[in-house]
């Protein structure tokens, strides 16, 4: 199985986040060929007390490498990326890799 892992940093204003995120950009991606399974997380403290550093982890999963690949470079999968970038590019992290 191979992932995407989405990492979102807290957002100035989680409300219009959420409504985006939740509304817009989730729906967009969950359209994404090859996609899955899709499981996001809000983080609701951190383990060594505080504000936990994210605030939002979506993991994407892929039948594979090529699949994932595949989704990314689709229509579906260009769409959710440049709707990524306008809403929250400079708050996003990315990261791909495969179970063991």
């Amino acid at each position: 199985m191979a992932k995407l892992v989405a990492l979102y940093k807290h957002p100035e204003d989680e409300q219009a986040f959420d409504e985006h995120y939740f509304n817009v950009h989730g729906p967009l991606t969950a359209k994404i060929p090859g996609l899955r399974e899709m499981k996001v997380t809000k983080f609701s403290k951190s383990v060594m007390g505080g504000k936990p550093p994210y605030y939002l982890m979506c993991e994407m999963s892929y039948d594979d490498m090529e699949a994932l690949n595949n989704g990314l470079r689709s229509e579906e999968g260009k769409a959710s990326g440049k709707d990524l970038m306008s809403f929250a590019g400079d708050l996003v992290s990315l990261s791909i890799g495969e179970d063991q």
